[in-house]
């Protein structure tokens, strides 16, 4: 019975409550929401509530996508978008020290710039894909497409002479 009930709760933590049972393309609906998410721990708290938030939901989400890959023998299913979570929030790191980057713009260019990195997989973050299984290959290849993507979209507003600091 116990067993069960861990089953149950690490589906719902791995969906994302339900959100990567949407179709067509679940792990894009799973970062939208993220984005959402993400945008109100920045204003809530900051980098460091995000940060922090990271941390708590990429240990969450090992134990939760590996429960749900092993109770149904798939690795990384299109279902689990806890993992986008993850690699989106790390994206959104750098966008309260870009001018303008809490902004709708800042806010969709790191939704792009995360599902771009995450949808392409290029190396290294695809080597990591095909090497790491079960929950922790669910969770790595996203928090180190997030952190390509959070670095690059810092670069880009450091380039275009947007920082805020």
């Amino acid at each position: 019975m116990k067993y069960h009930l861990e089953v149950r709760w690490a589906k719902l933590i791995a969906t994302l409550f339900g959100v990567g049972k949407l179709r067509p393309a679940p792990g894009t609906w799973g970062s939208a929401v993220a984005v959402g998410l993400g945008w109100g721990l920045l204003t809530l708290g900051g980098p460091l509530l995000l940060f922090a938030g990271c941390a708590v939901v990429f240990i969450t989400g090992l134990w939760a996508a590996g429960l749900h890959g092993h109770s149904t023998g798939r690795d990384d299913a299109p279902e689990v978008v806890i993992d986008e979570v993850v690699g989106q929030w790390l994206t959104m790191l750098p966008l309260p020290f870009l001018a303008g980057g809490m902004g709708w713009e800042g806010l969709v260019l790191a939704f792009a710039l995360f599902r771009l990195f995450d949808i392409t997989k290029p190396w290294p973050i695809r080597a990591l894909d095909r090497r790491l299984k079960g929950g922790v290959g669910a969770m790595v290849d996203d928090a180190f497409a997030g952190t390509v993507a959070g670095l690059l979209l810092l670069a880009l507003g450091l380039t275009l002479g947007l920082p805020s600091l």
